[in-house]
């Protein structure tokens, strides 16, 4: 009996042995720090046309590690409830546009595009006319379920908080000053996209939200030129004010940070002291309000003149306007990547002057939602396209079409193919 009461302790203490083997040997594993499995979304570069950093900040302590790399799941869960002050990461990309006067189906178009094609959840801010705003309200609900799941609107009264809001509306277009006030009357929003009524996205609005990570410690917004060419840019020609740059920049389409905004002093011609942005517009308007054509574009170009190193510049794919192709193809950006935002300023989305744009305009419009991108949108504009070939800007379709195309594909690949990531690392 004293040899099975010996083997029965041996057993039991080779037992006890292997157990704190495996003990020691995961405290090990954990001490060295071993990282953990990489997210499938971690992989990859900056988006295609968005600028590389110049100088970048650090990250902020309890901010995401890198500009340009998500976070791990284990880490966004973590951070998703304590972002960092003055951090993008809110769970929303904030869009605000202003509306006025006939502009109600141009807006619609689009938001539509906005939605179709972005990935995160995106807020809209609509500064619009008393009279639009029920239709703003119907237009938008009756949007099937599937999309108003990837958004939420808000509807602003149009509100012009210091001067003579007379002398604001009668500024350029009606209504179109509004943006100036952005940063006043979104005091809880901390980074916004602005843009005019008349653009379409073709490309996530994602791709350009990133951009905010990339700003310096001194930048606070960011717009596209005016202009490619200096010689033949208007500003460069005909401005009777300071402008930014050699050809100014078009406000079409403003990546702005809020927050940086309301917290920065601005040099200025009035005083020799920085001025609050509140505090700045209606000196600034009263001084210029003789020479300038633009209206509100023209005071921010005035603002960031005295300001170069609060603006940041994106390239002109970002803003594409008639002017890139009417004259000949003049933006290099778009011809290498396509086009990114189409910018329909001078009226161009209805009437007969430039039709590649109009037809880019009629497709997302009329475009059902839930059907076949391919079948629904993009032979469609293949067809229309055909009808423009005797036009400048239509004798470029690749242009016009080459982004679209990638985000139908990435709008594809993220509804069909399913990414399963591996449970145990062999």
């Amino acid at each position: 009996m004293k040899r099975p009461s010996k083997l029965a302790a041996g057993l039991l203490g080779c037992g006890v042995l292997l157990l704190l083997y495996h003990l020691l040997g995961t405290s090990e594993e954990a001490r060295k720090g071993y990282p953990p499995e990489p997210s499938p979304l971690a992989t990859g570069g900056p988006p295609a046309g968005v600028p590389t950093a110049g100088p970048r900040e650090p990250p902020e302590k309890g901010s995401r590690g890198g500009a340009d790399q998500p976070p791990t799941p284990r880490t966004s869960k973590r951070r998703e409830h304590r972002p960092a002050p003055g951090s993008v990461s809110d769970g929303c990309m904030h869009l605000a546009v202003v509306a006025c006067g006939e502009r109600l189906e141009e807006t619609l178009t689009m938001l539509k595009s906005a939605v179709l094609f972005s990935h995160k959840k995106l807020c809209f801010h609509i500064f619009a006319a008393e009279s639009l705003k029920l239709q703003f309200e119907k237009g938008l609900r009756a949007w099937p379920k599937s999309s108003s799941l990837k958004f939420e609107f808000q509807l602003h009264p149009i509100t012009f908080s210091v001067g003579d809001a007379q002398e604001w509306r009668k500024l350029f277009k009606p209504c179109a000053a509004q943006r100036l006030f952005l940063p006043v009357l979104l005091k809880d929003v901390d980074s916004l996209l602005y843009v005019d009524t008349d653009v379409l996205f073709l490309r996530p609005i994602d791709d350009l939200w990133r951009l905010l990570k990339l700003f310096n410690s001194t930048q606070l917004a960011a717009m596209a030129p005016e202009h490619e060419i200096p010689k033949i840019g208007w500003y460069s020609r005909f401005a009777r004010h300071p402008f930014y740059g050699q050809t100014g920049v078009n406000s079409g389409v403003m990546l702005m940070n809020l927050t940086r905004i309301r917290n920065a002093q601005f040099k200025n011609s009035m005083v020799p002291t920085g001025l609050a942005w509140e505090e700045m517009l209606y000196p600034l308007f009263q001084k210029y309000k003789n020479y300038i054509t633009w209206g509100d574009q023209d005071l921010l170009n005035i603002i960031f003149a005295f300001n170069p190193e609060m603006l940041r510049l994106f390239p002109c794919q970002w803003n594409y306007r008639p002017d890139h192709c009417m004259y000949g193809s003049n933006c290099k950006g778009a011809e290498q990547e396509g086009i990114s935002i189409l910018h329909g300023n001078r009226g161009v989305f209805h009437d007969d002057k430039q039709p590649t744009f109009k037809a880019l305009y009629q497709v997302i419009r009329d475009y059902p939602f839930e059907d076949n991108l391919y079948q629904s949108m993009y032979y469609p504009l293949q067809s229309k396209f055909l009808e423009t070939v005797h036009t400048l800007c239509g004798r470029i379709p690749q242009v016009f079409l080459k982004q679209i195309e990638k985000t139908m594909q990435r709008a594809y690949e993220r509804r069909v193919i399913v990414q399963v990531r591996p449970r145990h690392r062999l």
